[in-house]
């Protein structure tokens, strides 16, 4: 009885995610469908991997010449975000136990934002809550890519341009981040570290150069570039 709380507790605040997820995923399962990877393949890279925008780089990792050390290399850094979502969880996942390695595996960043925000109603265990919300947000990724393979069947094998929606997806992003009319200072270090990489690497190689120059200044300068959090924390 006590899960079937958490599970209806949890789910309300999923209710976002879904919407995304679901049609993230779907564009995903597509794009895999297009590339030659059918039902199975996408089900599996969504339920093993869970990575969401790293499973659509991979793709390009599985259709082109095996390089698995750049293959490495680019998921850290899409990535090392976690590195510090896991740091900020280290007290309230430390009590989880045999589930404890299910929330780490399944933390994205939907995941982290409601775990953050939110608790659980009174008479409702934390655990189990934590559990649920992560366990709904992952089958929404899974339901969504496997949706999207199916359709994928039912549409042309040559689908033009949806290679870029990964791109399209940064671009909002990026243009939501720059309305909020916040602090602009990363976006627009992002922007001008990525426009020297390019400069001096090319097109082929400036994206890795460009997320490590990226991180490495924003690391470097994060007290002048948000004093306010720095103290906060």
């Amino acid at each position: 009885m006590n899960k079937i709380r958490a599970l209806k507790a949890a789910f309300p605040y999923t209710i976002p995610v879904f919407t995304g997820f679901t049609f993230l995923g779907i564009a995903y399962g597509i794009l895999m469908s297009s590339k030659g990877y059918g039902v199975i393949w996408t089900l599996l890279m969504s339920l093993f991997v869970f990575a969401g925008s790293s499973q659509y780089v991979a793709i390009t990792f599985l259709t082109s010449a095996f390089n698995p050390l750049n293959a490495f290399l680019m998921s850290l850094v899409i990535n090392a975000r976690h590195i510090f979502y896991g740091i900020s969880l280290l007290d309230k996942y430390k009590d989880m136990g045999k589930i404890k390695p299910y929330l780490i595996f399944g933390l994205c960043d939907e995941t982290f934002s409601i775990i953050c925000s939110s608790e659980p109603p009174e008479g409702v265990s934390k655990k189990w809550f934590a559990f649920f919300i992560t366990l709904l947000d992952h089958m929404y990724w899974v339901l969504g890519s496997v949706l999207g393979s199916l359709i994928g069947y039912m549409i042309p094998s040559s689908i033009e341009g949806l290679d870029f929606v990964l791109t399209a997806l940064f671009v909002i992003i990026f243009v939501g981040h720059w309305k909020s009319k916040g602090n602009r200072k990363p976006a627009a270090i992002g922007v001008i570290s990525s426009v020297i990489s390019l400069l001096i690497f090319g097109p082929d190689n400036f994206i890795i150069p460009s997320m490590i120059a990226i991180i490495a200044v924003l690391t470097l300068g994060r007290k002048k570039l948000d004093p306010e959090r720095i103290v906060e924390i």
